[in-house]
Formats: C-alpha cells, structure tokens, sequence
C-alpha cells in the first residue's frame, strides 16, 4: 500500500513539474490579461471608498430608497412568475407522456430568443390605450376613455409579466434537466404504492431538483437586476435607470459609480447565495441507469397539460413574433434602406470583433489554467470571468472610467511636454465599446472552451512534453484541433448576445454608430414600435440559433 501511494506521489510530482517547465510565459500572460479584463469591475469596487458628492446625498435622501425598493419587488415577482412557470413546465415534458411532449419541450425554449426590451415594446404596442386590442373593445361596446378598466402595461407589474414570459427558459431547461436525470424507479414505486403524483412532486422529485432551480433563479435574478430596456420603457425606477439619470441626467460620475457599487453588491450577495446553498446541501441521482418511465396523460390531464405548456409559447413568443411581422410588413418598404443595411453591417461587425476576441483570449486563458499549477492562475482567470454576472450598465460605467482617465493623463502630459494634444484615443471610441463586450461575455467563451479541454486527459500533455514538444507547440498541434466544436459555440452564443445586448451598447457607443439593439430602443422611445419591428425581428431571428443547438445537445445528453 505505502509503495502505491509513493508511486502516486511521484507521478503527481512530475506532473507538476512538466505543467510548469517552460510554461512561465504563457502563465504570466494569462495573469496579466485576467487583470486587465478586470479592471472595470475593479474600479467599481474601489468607488465604494470614494467620499459622497451632493448628487449622492440627495439621491440617499430622496430616490435611493425607491430604486432598492422596486429593483427587490421587481426581482422577487420574476423569481415568482418563472418559478410557476418554468417548474410546471419542465415537469410535465420530462416525466409525463401525453401528446405532442417533444415539440413542445423544445417549443418552450424559444421565448429565450426575446430579449426583454423587445418583448415589452411589442406588448405595449397591442395593449396600449391606442393599441388594437382597447381599440377593439372601445369600438365594440362603444366604450370611452375612463369608462372601463384595463391593466396598465406600464408598470411594474407589467414589467414583472415582460421578465417572466422571456426568463422563464431558464429554470425551465435546469429544472428539466434535473427532472430528467432522477431515477424513474422512485415514481414507478410511488405510481404502484398508489402515493399520488403531488405527493410524489412534492416529497422527492423538488427536493432532488433544488440545486438546478436555484442555479436558473439565480440566473433570473440576475437578468432581472441587469435589465434596463424595459424597466426604463415602462417608467420604473431602478438602478439600471438610476445609473443611466445619475450619469447623464445629473453628470454626476461618482455618484453614478457608486449606485453602480451598490448594485454590484446586490449581484454578488445573489451569487453568495448560491453558492452557499449548492455547497451545503449534496444530492445524488437514485440510480444510473435510468428507465423512461413516465406518467401517461390522456383526456382532460393531457388537455391541460398541453394547454400549461401552450400558455408560455403563446404569450412569450408567437403573439409577440407574430405583432412583429406585421409590424414588419407595412414599415419594411419604408424602413429597409441604406441605413438599415447600414445598422446590420455595424451590428455584424462588432459581434465578429467581440466573438473573435472572446475566443482567442478565452483559449489563451483556459489554457494557461491547464497548464498552469500556480495558485493565483484559477483566481485571476475566474476574476475576468466576473462581467457575464454584472449588468452591462455597471460595465459601461466601469470601462468609461479608467478609460478617460488614461486619456486625460495622456493629453495632459502630451500638453505639458510637447505642447500636442493627443484628444481622446480610447473614450468614445469602437475599441472602448468593443473592451466592454469582451469584459461583459469573457464567461461565455471561457465555460465553452474550459469544458471542451477539460474532456482532454493530462496524460496527452505530459506524453507531448517528454517528447519535447513545448506547451505552443502542444496547444496548436493537439488541444486546439480538440476543442475546435468548443470554440464554435462559444463564438457562436457570444455572436448573439452581443447582438442582444442594449445597455453598454448605448452608452459606449461612438458617435454616429448605431446597432440593431440601440436603433429599436430609440425608435421604440420615440413611440415609433411599428417601424422598431423590423430590426427587433431580426435580433429575435438571431437569438433562435443558440437556442436551437442547445436543445439539440440536450436532447443528446438526455
């Protein structure tokens, strides 16, 4: 037994040694590129000591309070409304049979596609005073203003409704997922002891999937933190809208970092939370080998049932999809021109820059990690992995910062010195914009390719490293040619969220650059939904992709 364990000791040891030979340059980089993408959340953080300017003391005195109350109401009714729905979901398409299960299991990850601010233009263009839906029952009842009551959809309990019909997927895939994996002889058991199915529901298989919807809750209240489109549309103060007012409404930066600290705080207190929860409570499947039994549903349970999982599809996506295309059809003659074609080469090119930066600086770190035994490697890589949990308000507001710092030092030295002015190099600049979206989505490529590499054993990199192949040589000849389906997706998913994403697009965006997102933001707040259709569609069209080739290795995987 003791020769084992020196044998096991010895092998370890020249592990270690042949990971660290030869690797300090690779090493060193990937420390040093971790801290850099870091540095917006750090400049964040460090506003958190800076002394309360006036702006600050009058926003505690006056607005603060609303902000932290309406960001945990909006919060806790989206927890609430895609708990309902994603649980209930994700229940009957994995362990009940009735008719039309598999199209719809899939069906109900489409509403993901809809970013929220576009979903909540949509929806008030249909429910609004002047929308179809009032028109309707004015012109049929002969109704007035004031006469009847109808829901206002600008509220927050309309954005509560917005959130939950496009966040749901996500504890719906993870609560499927975890439904999926449990051992159907537990049911079968409770099925043929004649225990009822809420009882069974209730008493083993929520208990068993509390770590995956407390993962997708998290996730939720994440995006619902980092939301700005719909709340700012709807009128509801939070401190997404908060940071945007404090910022350029009142041209108070500190006191905008310092709302955005505040806010970064409630982020992580959510991933603590979480993190917690998953490491104190431990669950095991029942069993391996798991038989595809399932509960049969036919009459009126399989009628409600697929009436359940309808309800989502309907209202998360073919109403609003549906209002887009017609939308679509009568402005498009009016809308598709030069500078509509201009936007989308504007939006494609910055998603190619970010997806192709994303992916070579997430190889490149992913791999340092691998070959790397140094404690502060996977510290500082996870560090720059941050900005995908921070909404991209906080980020815009962290890269414009140390951004226009470095400028202003520059021209003043420049000034000083030599009597030029080197103006602003980076602050209103593409690469400002661009540094943003790598730091916001650097967790998309770094899951991606840290999953595929990780399916490499180590024994390959210690076999190339005694043949004398050094670690560029090993990445470029073996690992890379690996993980080449990793890569893809994580260009891919990282494509579409930068299509997506609205907030540090708005604000970091140069002069006279417009993207898709910023385009249909802008002429939805001019009031102008239908000629926002069409390149909300075409984010929509997009955002379909990912969605489908995740369902596709679910599938796979189930």
């Amino acid at each position: 037994m003791e020769d084992t364990h020196n044998i096991n000791d010895k092998k370890t040891l020249l592990h270690n040694y042949l990971r660290q030979k030869n690797n300090f340059g690779w090493v060193a980089g990937t420390v040093f590129i971790s801290l850099l993408i870091s540095i917006p959340v750090l400049t964040i953080l460090s506003s958190i000591f800076l002394p309360g300017s006036e702006v600050w003391q009058h926003l505690k005195s006056t607005v603060l309070s609303e902000y932290v109350k309406n960001s945990l109401l909006l919060v806790f009714g989206v927890s609430l409304g895609t708990l309902i729905i994603g649980i209930s979901t994700a229940w009957l398409c994995s362990v009940c049979e009735f008719s039309g299960r598999k199209t719809l299991s899939w069906l109900l990850l489409l509403p993901l596609a809809f970013p929220p601010y576009i979903i909540a233009y949509t929806y008030t263009g249909l429910l609004d005073f002047a929308g179809p839906l009032q028109s309707f029952l004015r012109t049929s009842f002969g109704w007035q203003y004031g006469e009847y009551w109808f829901p206002e959809i600008r509220s927050l309990n309309g954005a509560i409704t917005m959130l939950s019909l496009v966040l749901y997927p996500y504890i719906y895939l993870l609560t499927r997922t975890a439904f999926s994996e449990q051992s159907a002889s537990f049911r079968e058991a409770s099925h043929i002891l004649g225990i009822g199915v809420t009882n069974t529901f209730l008493k083993a298989a929520l208990p068993l999937a509390r770590p995956a919807i407390i993962a997708g809750l998290t996730l939720v209240a994440m995006e619902t933190l980092a939301d700005y489109g719909t709340v700012h549309y709807f009128g509801v103060p939070t401190f997404t809208t908060g940071i945007f007012r404090t910022w350029f409404g009142l041209g108070d930066r500190v006191a905008a970092t310092q709302l955005a600290s505040l806010l970064l705080l409630f982020v992580f207190v959510v991933i603590i939370i979480e993190r917690t929860i998953r490491q104190k409570e431990k669950y095991q499947n029942l069993s391996n080998s798991q038989k595809k039994w399932r509960y049969h549903l036919s009459g009126s349970k399989a009628v409600l049932a697929i009436f359940i999982c309808l309800l989502p599809i309907t209202f998360g996506f073919i109403i609003p999809a549906l209002q887009l295309f017609f939308w679509a059809l009568k402005t498009a003659p009016e809308i598709i021109n030069s500078s509509f074609f201009e936007l989308i080469f504007n939006t494609v090119r910055l998603a190619l820059m970010v997806a192709i930066l994303v992916v070579l600086i997430a190889t490149f770190l992913a791999y340092g990690k691998r070959i790397s035994t140094h404690f502060i490697v996977p510290y500082s890589v996870n560090t720059s992995a941050m900005g995908y949990a921070i909404p991209g308000i906080i980020i815009a507001v962290g890269v414009l910062l140390p951004f226009a710092w470095f400028d202003n030092t520059l021209d003043t030295w420049l000034t000083n010195s030599f009597g030029l002015s080197s103006g602003l190099l980076l602050t209103g600049t593409l690469a400002a914009l661009v540094f943003a979206h790598v730091v916001r989505f650097m967790a998309i490529g770094l899951n991606s390719v840290d999953a595929s590499l990780a399916k490499i054993n180590h024994n390959i990199d210690d076999a190339a490293q005694l043949l004398g192949h050094k670690s560029f040589d090993r990445f470029f000849c073996v690992h890379l040619p690996l993980i080449r389906s990793g890569v893809l997706t994580a260009a891919l998913l990282v494509f579409v969220e930068v299509i997506k994403e609205l907030p540090a697009t708005l604000v970091l965006r140069p002069f006279n650059f417009n993207t898709l997102a910023v385009r249909t933001y802008e002429l939805a707040s001019d009031e102008r939904l239908a000629d926002s259709a069409c390149s909300a569609l075409l984010i929509v069209a997009v955002g379909i992709l990912p969605i489908l080739i995740l369902n596709r290795s679910i599938s796979k995987s189930l």
